[in-house]
């Protein structure tokens, strides 16, 4: 089969990572033909780094006009927000990495409708948790979904919610809840922290109805994600404890194995285990 060809939004950390993926033949049926970043030092870095010779653009225009099969967004929530239309407009299926972006109704409704009119897709990982084939099973049958992240304080550092709470991190000397809400609340208060708490919404009940609390704990080594749903079909109870990424204590090692899964699924068309 031919390979699909993927371009990338986004060189970061998980873009960096994907990047090497797919430029290693980890993702065999995957060819990266195009990275996007506004950073120009960014994507000189990771071009740097690959064996193939993706094209590099700071222009979204040009990024877009390189024939790109499918586009892996793994930049930030605004990116979703600023370039999500326009990739399904032009046709191109679209991986998202920032979920969190998608707990906003009216813009998931528009995509979703643009992919349908476009004939394309969208994907979204499992991210840095576990389940969520089991969440989808039964959602018509949830009655609660309770998400509790536990982090290092300095995993959730630069949080637009440190800029009107009282809360110090460097203060936090013992373990702590820092926030007790919704998912719609916590994925604006925290984007870079719980875009799985908007994995599990749209798998679930949705993000008003989600529960969300964050802990932050100063001896924390590990990301840890604890589901506890419950409903007329029983409960199911789901703890994740997984290693930092290397380079960004925000982001969970498994989110980034997970995009490259789904990558994976994506463009084999082989066998395929699980929804």
């Amino acid at each position: 089969m031919p390979k699909k060809k993927v371009g990338l939004v986004g060189c970061g950390t998980i873009g960096n990572q994907l990047a090497m993926a797919v430029d290693s033949n980890k993702i065999a049926n995957a060819s990266l033909v195009a990275l996007f970043d506004i950073v120009e030092n960014n994507l000189q870095n990771l071009k740097s780094k690959l064996h193939s010779s993706p094209g590099a653009h700071s222009d979204f225009g040009t990024f877009l006009a390189s024939g790109a099969d499918i586009v892996v967004e793994a930049a930030s929530q605004d990116a979703v927000r600023t370039f999500g239309k326009a990739i399904l407009e032009a046709g191109r299926d679209m991986m998202v990495m920032s979920v969190g972006a998608l707990a906003e109704n009216d813009l998931l409704v528009e995509l979703l409708q643009v992919a349908a009119k476009k004939g394309c897709r969208i994907y979204v990982p499992t991210g840095a948790i576990a389940g969520i084939d089991a969440i989808r099973s039964v959602r018509h049958l949830l009655d609660s979904v309770t998400l509790t992240t536990t982090k290092s304080p300095k995993a959730l550092a630069g949080a637009p919610f440190f800029e009107t709470s009282k809360i110090k991190l460097d203060s936090i000397t013992k373990t702590a809840v820092i926030y007790d809400g919704t998912a719609a609340e916590a994925v604006r208060a925290f984007p870079a922290n719980v875009n799985v708490a908007a994995v599990l919404s749209l798998a679930g009940i949705g993000v008003d109805k989600t529960k969300v609390r964050i802990v932050a704990d100063p001896q924390a080594t590990t990301n840890q994600h604890e589901i506890v749903a419950a409903g007329s079909f029983g409960d199911i109870r789901i703890t994740v404890n997984n290693v930092p990424s290397p380079g960004n204590p925000k982001t969970s090692f498994l989110a980034v194995l997970s995009a490259i899964e789904c990558l994976r699924s994506i463009c084999d068309d082989g066998m395929r285990i699980g929804s």
